[in-house]
């Protein structure tokens, strides 16, 4: 099985780690993993602020560059959305292109989906020890049905035990450019979070997709916060590299 892990722009920029814990997961499952070295961003910033020619020709690009896969993977509900969700309607005025994107579209997949349903993974290397909470991010969860997914992976581990928070599903308050357009908007909402996750007396806040965890823990240690470790969920279930 040849899969293409996308590696998201904020684990190429802000945390690497997550991207070779992805790998990690995906080769403890039998996969053959490729990272194409010429992707860049999936294009969901210039969606999202309107700027359609941006999206379409970033979305072109990524689409020639993942379409000879049998899957794509993203550690990241954002950008697996992104491609799964937008990809298709952004090209609907051009058939050819919109069936490529289509076609990808069917085989790109969230990570924790993918391990999931896909791999149908019997277990996990990661060796994480203590209690954790979950945040459910919005486009994982709305847009792919991300949910039990990585609670079934956490489940796994012998040493972690979950506990939930009140309104996990609700956002954090990154929205990626919502974040900087409705600046008090944003720190409210990440403030409920951090207080809801806190609140469980967890050792670390997982979650999927690192804008909202670098999102959650710049807030956290602004409010003085210098414990709770906040982690994606590919560095719990791969364990640490050697």
């Amino acid at each position: 099985m040849r899969v293409a892990l996308f590696v998201t722009c904020l684990a190429d920029l802000m945390r690497p780690g997550v991207a070779f814990a992805a790998l990690r997961l995906l080769e403890h499952g039998g996969c053959t993993v490729e990272v194409p070295d010429t992707q860049t961003c999936c294009g969901q910033p210039a969606y999202n602020s309107g700027d359609r020619a941006t999206a379409m020709a970033l979305a072109k690009k990524v689409i020639g560059e993942f379409e000879g896969f049998d899957y794509v993977v993203a550690p990241s509900g954002s950008c697996g959305g992104m491609i799964r969700a937008h990809y298709p309607e952004l090209f609907r005025d051009d058939p050819a292109l919109q069936k490529r994107a289509e076609a990808l579209a069917a085989r790109t997949y969230e990570l924790t989906d993918f391990l999931v349903n896909i791999l149908k993974l019997d277990g996990v290397p990661g060796d994480f020890a203590g209690t954790v909470t979950y945040h459910d991010s919005c486009s994982g969860l709305r847009e792919l049905g991300v949910k039990a997914q990585p609670r079934a992976l956490l489940a796994k581990l012998p040493g972690v035990k979950l506990v939930e928070m009140d309104e996990a599903e609700t956002c954090c308050g990154f929205g990626g450019t919502f974040s900087l357009k409705f600046g008090e908007v944003s720190t409210q909402l990440a403030d409920n979070k951090c207080g809801n996750a806190c609140a469980t007396g967890a050792d670390a806040i997982v979650g999927g997709d690192l804008g909202c965890l670098l999102n959650i823990e710049g807030r956290l240690r602004r409010r003085g916060d210098m414990k709770t470790k906040v982690l994606h969920i590919a560095e719990v279930l791969a364990g640490r590299s050697d």
